[in-house]
């Protein structure tokens, strides 16, 4: 299963880059996040989030890519997921307009049927793009 999304934003990569590095900017992807580790360039994330009507605490390790973008992979120790990595690409369009792209690819464990984590999973993304924009317009 595969999502993704994209925008626009009129500043230069290198700018996006120091934003989308920075632990505010991690932490505010998702309501009510935090970092609870922080080594080698790897931060551990927490979230509480209801899905699928139960309440629980999921777990991201987010990583700055070389080319300045951001790569995380859900921790799957839940009843949910299988795999669950995604990227945030920083492409620049000119000197001062840069491609935001947010991709997720995942797989469910064998008693989940995709299509019933389809929806809270196209609403999560379009969370995570609309805090992500602002975040990289306004920072």
């Amino acid at each position: 299963m595969k999502f993704d999304s994209e925008f626009i934003v009129r500043r230069p990569k290198s700018e996006l880059a120091q934003v989308l590095a920075s632990d505010a900017t991690v932490m505010q992807l998702f309501p009510d996040t935090e970092i609870v580790s922080s080594n080698a360039g790897a931060r551990e994330t927490k979230t509480r989030v209801s899905a699928l009507g139960v309440e629980s605490i999921v777990r991201f390790v987010f990583r700055t890519a070389a080319d300045g973008g951001l790569r995380f992979e859900k921790i799957c120790d839940g009843r949910v997921w299988r795999s669950l990595v995604g990227a945030i690409r920083l492409l620049p369009v000119n000197d001062a307009t840069t491609r935001v792209q947010i991709e997720m690819e995942g797989t469910t464990k064998a008693l989940v049927p995709e299509f019933t984590i389809r929806a809270p999973m196209k609403d999560q993304l379009q969370q995570m793009t609309r805090a992500l924009r602002e975040r990289l317009e306004r920072t």
